[in-house]
């Protein structure tokens, strides 16, 4: 039975240990300037921009932007919890501003298309008709 006990209390310990290990991990972590997630959002923000992002899709191509910047700043003032926040935020941003460009883009091409097809039946059939 002792022994039982020694184990359980051995096993709270090493829990103890692993979470402590764990939260000083995570804090290291928010410690760590995010320089990647800087530099992927700067590029989804180029991306979106070069899409179209800022003709098609004004709204969530501003918010990337803004948040991008706000991201720049707190990266300056070494809130990387914060710059790492706002990066993500303007990278989801920045996917949707050229996601919504590619679709309005892709919807003007279509129509273009039925257009011409449309001009193309026309004179086929004016062309019929002279026969």
């Amino acid at each position: 039975m002792k022994k039982l006990n020694y184990l359980s209390s051995h096993q709270m310990m090493c829990g103890i240990r692993a979470m402590t290990v764990g939260a000083v991990f995570i804090a290291g972590c928010a410690s760590l300037p995010p320089t990647e997630q800087m530099a992927v959002s700067k590029v989804a923000v180029n991306n979106a921009t070069s899409s179209g992002g800022n003709q098609f899709a004004p709204l969530p191509m501003k918010s990337a932007m803004d948040k991008m910047d706000a991201a720049e700043r707190a990266m300056t003032e070494e809130d990387y919890a914060l710059a790492r926040q706002l990066a993500e935020q303007a990278q989801v941003d920045a996917q949707l501003a050229a996601t919504t460009a590619r679709s309005v883009k892709a919807q003007e091409a279509a129509s273009a298309l039925q257009k011409g097809n449309g001009i193309l039946r026309q004179e086929l059939d004016r062309k019929a008709q002279q026969l």
